[in-house]
């Protein structure tokens, strides 16, 4: 790989920097795609592609960090098999920008490219990472930023469906308290994170199914009062939904 090529991989051509924010990340995001199809012509080694996104989902800029997000959203689209192959170094980047401590840009383009990778891999092979990735997931279902919001409730929702039998107790006890970030945000301000709210609430709706060993309750003890009287109130079609398949 040449100077050239190395600079276009995370630095955009210093004239963007006058442009405005919003349409600087898009000319970003157009000379990503252009940086990454030249090293594909050129056979670039794919180990190297890595070893530079790795360099760059580290640097102190916060814009080459989201380019880093952005080059592996990239790659999950387009070459989800050369991907697969380096899954576990993708989603440990992935992670790091999902904690990212000072930009929610890098947060985001986290977001959205777990919720591609997960789509493509059936999150297979995720380990230890679920837990990583729902417990961040979760505290950005309440984010300020209602982009951010909405693709969090897409991924939790995502997160819901692919729990299986080895994190099923761990992800039950985080939907358990992520409840009142539901009964917020199926009001939410914004018609599409409300939207993509219900949407994850009916696939986390399993989990809050009561345990067996409680069934010497009576009925009414083992609702959950609050969750009832507020769907009663916003969504009566979501607590018929819940009574109907005998979550609550």
């Amino acid at each position: 790989m040449d100077q050239t090529q190395r600079r276009m991989l995370g630095q955009p051509l210093s004239i963007l920097t006058t442009q405005p924010k919003k349409k600087r990340i898009s000319v970003m995001s157009f000379f990503s795609k252009v940086s990454w199809k030249l090293r594909f012509q050129k056979s670039e080694p794919l180990k190297n592609v890595f070893f530079i996104l790795a360099e760059r989902a580290r640097d102190p800029s916060a814009k080459k960090r989201y380019m880093a997000m952005r080059n592996l959203g990239t790659m999950a689209c387009e070459t989800p098999d050369k991907v697969r192959k380096y899954k576990r170094i993708v989603l440990d980047l992935l992670v790091h920008g999902l904690y990212d401590p000072m930009s929610s840009e890098v947060i985001h383009e986290s977001v959205k490219t777990l919720t591609i990778i997960l789509g493509k891999t059936q999150a297979k092979g995720l380990g230890s990472f679920f837990i990583d990735i729902t417990l961040q997931t979760r505290t950005l279902l309440d984010d300020e930023n209602d982009s951010l919001r909405y693709s969090a409730f897409v991924l939790f929702g995502q997160l819901a469906a692919f729990a299986g039998r080895k994190w099923k107790k761990f992800f039950t006890s985080q939907v358990k308290q992520t409840q009142d970030s539901f009964l917020i945000h199926l009001q939410d301000r914004n018609p599409q994170v409300a939207k993509a709210c219900k949407t994850t609430f009916r696939a986390c709706s399993p989990y809050l199914r009561q345990r067996k060993e409680c069934s010497f309750q009576s009925e009414e003890d083992q609702r959950n009062p609050k969750l009832c009287r507020q769907l009663s109130h916003y969504h009566p079609e979501l607590l018929q939904y819940l009574y109907a398949n005998k979550i609550l």
